[in-house]
């Protein structure tokens, strides 16, 4: 499975050990050695710590190391405290642990941290700079095996016929698709439409389509948006028709539905039938029509892939979970995956962030609402229970230190993934996104899956 993204050089050598060898001992190199300060570096004393596995990533049975780096950028000796402390992503302690620091000014050391091996999991890892006149705390996080986390599934024993009866009601809307070509978009090398049809509930909804100019048959990147995102006509790829919708509520299909951030998510949420996700679900799907119905446009209906980060990495695996014509998944940091372990991973943060920030301050204004009514209607909706369904392969890019998305909510939500053909990365500086490095491997990866030179 290819867990790599990142590439980080760690240095073991030259180091003597700090104290009595023990578990969650330090270890410092023998010198310091003068380096300028750099000019990202802020604050007087910078802490930089490196996993060993390069992306956060470690084996079961494996020592957990991190290279701690620490550069005084004043011109002054210091003297204080570096320590660590390490919990679960539910915030229950599991070490706390020390040594002293002397530094002199304009100069960096470096620290080795070394943890006895920990169960599977994800976990938090705080390294602090304590000095008479400064303080500093830098979080990260690491895995240890998260491909056996395991989670437990809450779906409704009508889940599979809720979402049947969808589909049937989406079928007897009539589509009644408009396709505009562009001019005042389009290029030398390619066309624009925009998009118009009639999906769930009659509701209208609109995207984009970009089509090369090569007058021959294209795959198909078909994007799905993240929360409340205006998706626009996408001119990057030379080798895919592109085609963005946006679902109810977003971008060029607000003229409807046009509520804001905060109450986007709660529209008939004490309403399973009528919750705003079932029509957005069914407008990833009525998207999907509008391909397979329009191959006169030069589309490759037999290589679509969808993709989408944030809500749009949900909605893409929806997609294809209730429909096989999606042949390739890719996703980046899925919103909303196994909400009920989100939950209680949230309740932990010093602040409240998306979506719980959202569907607690509803709950405290709702006096005859509670959680097991919210989940009365959102466990016909969490990801999760689709993912069982998705048979296609499967590429998905997390960030280690995302809250909207905790990693471990993201990896259960992977492995109960039935695909026998599906890959992770991890990228370990990232909050609710990935990097450069990701895009370039989804890249290869598209190219490989759908055999394009």
């Amino acid at each position: 499975m290819m867990k790599r993204i990142c590439c980080l050089f760690f240095l073991v050598a030259g180091i003597l050990i700090a104290g009595a060898s023990r578990a969650g001992a330090f270890q410092q190199q023998q010198q310091e050695f003068p380096e300028p300060p750099q000019t990202q570096e802020t604050g007087d004393i910078v802490l930089k710590p490196t996993p060993k596995s390069d992306n956060g990533i470690f084996k079961k049975n494996e020592e957990i190391v991190y290279r701690l780096k620490i550069t005084n950028n004043t011109n002054s000796y210091k003297q204080g405290k570096i320590s660590y402390l390490l919990t679960t992503d539910e915030g229950k302690k599991v070490r706390l642990d020390s040594v002293h620091l002397s530094i002199r000014g304009n100069s960096s050391k470096e620290i080795l941290v070394k943890m006895l091996p920990k169960p599977t999991g994800f976990y938090r890892i705080n390294f602090m700079v304590n000095t008479p006149d400064y303080d500093d705390t830098v979080r990260k996080v690491f895995g240890v095996n998260p491909q056996e986390i395991r989670s437990q599934l809450h779906k409704p024993t009508d889940f599979e016929a809720f979402w049947k009866q969808s589909r049937v009601q989406l079928e007897k809307v009539a589509p009644r698709y408009r396709v505009l070509e562009r001019g005042d978009l389009s290029t030398d090398r390619k066309k624009v439409y925009s998009v118009e049809m009639h999906s769930f509930d009659d509701l209208v909804i609109r995207g984009w389509l970009v089509i090369p100019r090569d007058g021959k048959k294209f795959p198909v990147h078909y994007r799905v948006p993240g929360y409340v995102v205006s998706l626009n006509p996408n001119m990057d790829s030379d080798d895919f028709i592109a085609f963005d919708i946006n679902v109810r509520g977003n971008g060029n299909s607000k003229d409807v539905i046009n509520i804001g951030t905060d109450n986007y998510c709660l529209v008939n949420v004490e309403n399973k039938d009528k919750y705003i996700y079932r029509g957005v679900y069914m407008d990833c799907i009525r998207g999907l029509d509008f391909l397979c119905t329009h191959e006169n446009l030069g589309i490759d209906t037999s290589k679509i892939f969808v993709e989408g980060g944030s809500q749009g990495g949900a909605l893409a695996l929806i997609t294809a979970a209730l429909d096989k014509r999606v042949k390739l998944l890719t996703m980046q940091v899925p919103l909303y995956a196994d909400m009920h372990d989100n939950m209680n991973i949230s309740a932990t943060y010093d602040k409240q962030v998306f979506p719980f920030k959202v569907f607690r301050r509803y709950n405290d204004i709702h006096p005859g609402f509670n959680w097991d009514k919210f989940f009365g209607t959102f466990d016909y909706y969490d990801p999760q229970n689709f993912a069982p369904m998705v048979k296609c392969p499967v590429l998905m890019g997390i960030g280690l230190l995302d809250q909207f998305c905790p990693p471990r909510c993201s990896m259960a939500l992977f492995n109960h993934i039935s695909s026998a053909s599906k890959e992770y990365v991890c990228v370990p500086n990232s909050t609710h996104e990935v990097n450069m490095e990701y895009f370039m491997f989804q890249n290869v990866w598209l190219r490989e899956k759908f055999r394009i030179p």
